[in-house]
């Protein structure tokens, strides 16, 4: 009785060592089956893993949508629809913060509400319109006798608060590019031989350019030319704001240098 015992002890020691060392085992491949995992993960492009972006627009009628026939955002469906067909993007989702009317300082003002500056927190691309009402201020109020110096002048107040407004996202979100874009001459189709207009708005956005190239991280998107000598109609019926096709040739814009200058530079 002592030797069955005995023996039976002997059998139930091998099988609790054969079991242990198979759990060792298995939890030994696993470990390396994860580790394998993870540098597999780390070798593959980011391509592989295509990620939803969250992108504010802010700024004014532009990114309203003002003279889009289907009130659906001006230029944003178009550019939504071309990110969105890049590897790396699954889903290009905007809010959007565009009003129409807007001069800087009251962009500046609603940047700094709970709403906007918690979505700019997590943003991760912001693109802004602004200034073309700063730039009808002096149209408007100076209609019948128009002079240089009066831009001039509007141009400089413009210039700090356009500075005031990037600081301000920056303090919101260091990381997001932000895609600044430029202002347009629409009279050009009723005053084409009045040459300073243009030579203003091209001031204007040359200064807006030197000042997105200070933060490093940020791009200007020029859609002047887009408006000027275009055989097409691009204006909509108030002959101010894009038409449907003047919003997809400014998606267009800003879509080119997203690709070359973010899109591809998150492939590599």
């Amino acid at each position: 009785m002592k030797k069955k015992l005995t023996l039976l002890y002997f059998i139930l020691a091998v099988v609790l060592v054969s079991c242990s060392s198979f759990e060792s085992l298995q939890k030994g491949n696993l470990n390396k089956v994860k580790e394998t995992g993870l540098e597999l993960k780390d070798a593959l492009p980011s391509s592989f893993f295509p990620k939803d972006l969250h992108i504010v627009a802010a700024g004014d009628s532009l990114t309203q949508g003002v003279g889009d026939s289907t009130n659906s955002g001006g230029y944003i469906p178009y550019l939504a629809q071309q990110l969105e067909q890049e590897k790396t993007i699954r889903n290009a989702n905007f809010e959007n913060f565009g009003v129409r009317g807007n001069r800087a300082d009251q962009l500046l003002k609603r940047l700094k509400s709970k709403e906007i500056d918690a979505s700019i927190e997590d943003a991760d691309l912001i693109i802004l319109t602004i200034g073309g009402n700063d730039l009808m201020k002096v149209v408007k109020e100076n209609f019948s006798s128009l002079k240089l110096n009066l831009f001039k002048a509007e141009q400089q107040i413009f210039k700090e608060r356009l500075q005031s407004i990037f600081t301000l996202i920056r303090k919101q979100n260091q990381e997001a590019p932000i895609v600044l874009i430029g202002l347009y001459n629409p009279f050009y189709n009723w005053f084409a031989d009045v040459k300073e207009m243009n030579q203003i708005v091209d001031e204007w956005n040359r200064q807006s350019q030197s000042l997105v190239d200070q933060d490093g991280n940020a791009y200007f998107v020029d859609i002047h030319d887009i408006f000027l000598n275009n055989e097409e109609n691009l204006l909509y019926t108030d002959y101010f704001h894009p038409n449907d096709r003047g919003y997809q040739l400014i998606a267009d814009r800003v879509y080119g240098i997203l690709s070359q200058e973010v899109v591809d530079s998150q492939e590599n």
